[in-house]
């Protein structure tokens, strides 16, 4: 089993914890490149490089997001080829209103899902590290949208990673911007296949995420 002691994975060989204490078995890297070989689809794409004029702000890479931490070494965005299939198009769609994707989160390893659950362990926002995320899968983004010209974000209803009941998809909105803004989101994506999470208007899945493996894999593994 092949391992790269990076930021993300500190806290694993931390005394005391004892790896995938909660049961899952995710597959590794190695793993990982015997399943692409025999099926393309498992292989995750560099978004940034797949998608024209994609926007990456992803907040894991930084302290700016619920952990306060930096949980992520490398600012980047994979998905499996059929999610990256799917979001280039919807890119195409956007910028045919003259929009384009802004992404926070993508492909997520299961490392990471296991420290969110224990800084918050809600999963009424974060993931059952039991049964591990959909962004561990290559199979959910976490998403806006940007106007092209100015390169600034559209109105919605909150900001990323707001643990409010303002940011499920169906709370009602006041303002008629914000409104048409959100439902051009999840029109667009549901359209390529994504189905929008019931708490949280920025984060959609894939369809048939569930036959898709839970991953923990480095980015720095994948490059």
């Amino acid at each position: 089993m092949r391992f790269t002691v990076t930021l993300l994975f500190s806290f694993i060989f931390a005394p005391g914890f004892p790896q995938y204490k909660y049961g899952l078995q995710p597959v590794t890297f190695t793993q990982y490149n015997e399943r692409v070989k025999s099926d393309a689809n498992l292989k995750l794409i560099d978004l940034e490089k797949f998608i024209p004029k994609i926007v990456l702000d992803i907040r894991y890479a930084t302290t700016n997001n619920f952990t306060g931490e930096k949980i992520y070494d490398q600012a980047k965005a994979y998905a499996i080829t059929p999610v990256a299939n799917a979001l280039k198009q919807a890119q195409v769609e956007f910028r045919k209103h003259g929009y384009g994707i802004k992404i926070f989160d993508a492909y997520r390893p299961y490392a990471a899902t296991v420290k969110f659950y224990e800084v918050y362990p809600d999963t009424n926002f974060v993931a059952s590290p039991y049964r591990g995320s959909r962004h561990n899968r290559g199979c959910a983004i976490d998403m806006t949208l940007v106007d092209l010209q100015t390169g600034k974000e559209l109105k919605m209803p909150t900001g990323y990673d707001a643990f409010v009941r303002e940011a499920r998809p169906d709370s009602p909105v006041q303002d008629e911007e914000v409104k048409r803004n959100r439902a051009l989101l999840i029109d667009v994506m549901s359209k390529q296949g994504f189905r929008v999470n019931s708490a949280e208007w920025w984060h959609f899945d894939f369809a048939g995420y569930q036959k898709y493996p839970v991953l923990d894999i480095a980015f720095e593994e994948l490059d």
